[in-house]
């Protein structure tokens, strides 16, 4: 019986709650610390928004790598 793989689409769909979090906070905090040298502190809802498409290709490109790390370990060697 052959077990069925998850493809990079799935496995994006379901980190992007997660990328799309983490790129949200990592905007504001980056916000926070451009406002030291004189920029405008952005709104948690822009944070959020910023954070939203900003996620979409970074959850893309972990998720190609998480997909190539699992065909990795199914060939039984390592790069």
């Amino acid at each position: 019986m052959k077990r069925a793989s998850w493809s990079a689409r799935r496995i994006a769909l379901v980190l992007y709650p997660f990328g799309a979090g983490a790129a949200a906070v990592n905007v504001f905090f980056a916000a926070l610390i451009f406002s030291w040298v004189g920029g405008p502190v952005l709104s948690t809802g822009l944070s959020v928004l910023i954070g939203a498409l900003l996620g979409i290709p970074a959850t893309w490109y972990f998720a190609k790598h998480i997909r190539h790390l699992m065909d990795t370990a199914d060939k039984g060697t390592v790069q």
